[in-house]
């Protein structure tokens, strides 16, 4: 496990990546980052001695799917249960953190459309925020 540093956003926040090592200071990420920026599935980085990434050294092709869920919503349940059905129709690998965040993984080649219109609707009612990071 390695971290990312988010302080850039919030002071000392981090986000723990799991990882596959390569050699002493390269990493392959091996989970689907919630918050991480520029890093997807299987992308290869650097860290420094802090065990900090440092560096992308090479992209995977990977694509990263985000939601965010709107917790005082009213529909914030309906949202969850929606998109979970959608993320899991779709064989695509997903994780959820707290019920509240979606990370979906978009392999090279994969289409976001089956997601797309439903995110869209639910952005505009107010129910969550989404973006799609490479």
């Amino acid at each position: 496990m390695i971290h990312a540093d988010l302080s850039d956003r919030q002071d000392g926040w981090r986000e723990q990546l799991w990882t596959r090592q390569l050699t002493e200071d390269t990493f392959e990420v091996a989970c689907l980052p919630f918050f991480t920026y520029g890093i997807c599935y299987r992308d290869v980085v650097t860290i420094d001695s802090n065990h900090l990434v440092n560096k992308v050294v090479l992209k995977s092709g990977h694509r990263t799917l985000r939601v965010a869920l709107v917790v005082e919503h009213a529909d914030r349940d309906h949202a969850h249960e929606l998109l979970h059905g959608k993320a899991v129709g779709t064989g695509l690998p997903h994780e959820w953190l707290r019920g509240t965040y979606l990370a979906i993984d978009l392999p090279p080649g994969s289409d976001e459309a089956p997601f797309v219109e439903t995110l869209e609707s639910l952005a505009q009612a107010g129910t969550l925020h989404w973006e799609i990071d490479s």
